[in-house]
């Protein structure tokens, strides 16, 4: 089986919908921000405030390939998909999922958090709308978009298994 690639803006659900996915399909799972961290020893904070976003996102690009393969679920970086030569190779090679979360979602769901590198300096919903009518255009792209908005998470593997014909 591809690959299945789960994209989307932060707080859309990607890592909690590809941990379900992948035991689902008796599958691996890889999320790429963990895999970042692990491989810099550090928090994807700490790369953004001592790197800065361009060295963060040429460092995303290695462990994506890195972590790409057959038989898993990955999920991206809510800006992964914003680099042309990733989204190429994955729309190419695996089957990918635009998890789609309405603006007041997502703010509701990351408020609080800290961990949110482009949301730090201005943790609001219009800021989240900006980012969103940015990355928009390439999150359509993907071969499948499944809304999570107000849907439990087993709900939205069961609509990812469907629409893709996992099962």
């Amino acid at each position: 089986m591809k690959a299945i690639v789960l994209t989307g803006m932060p707080g859309s659900g990607k890592t909690t919908v590809g941990m379900h996915l992948s035991k689902d399909l008796n599958i691996d799972f890889v999320d790429i921000d963990s895999a970042i961290e692990k491989s810099e020893n550090r928090t994807i904070s700490e790369i953004f405030a001592n790197d800065g976003e361009k060295y963060f996102r040429v460092l995303e690009s290695k462990i994506i390939k890195e972590s790409f393969g057959d038989n898993k679920v990955i999920s991206l970086g809510g800006g992964a998909f914003e680099d042309p030569i990733t989204r190429s190779f994955l729309l190419k090679n695996s089957v990918v999922i635009y998890l789609k979360t309405s603006v007041q979602e997502i703010y509701k769901r990351v408020k609080n958090n800290s961990q949110r590198p482009l949301l730090n300096d201005d943790m609001s919903a219009e800021k989240i709308n900006k980012i969103l009518s940015v990355r928009e255009k390439n999150y359509k792209l993907a071969h499948f978009t499944i809304m999570t908005d107000n849907i439990v998470v087993e709900d939205i593997v069961r609509d990812i298994i469907k629409c893709a014909g996992l099962k």
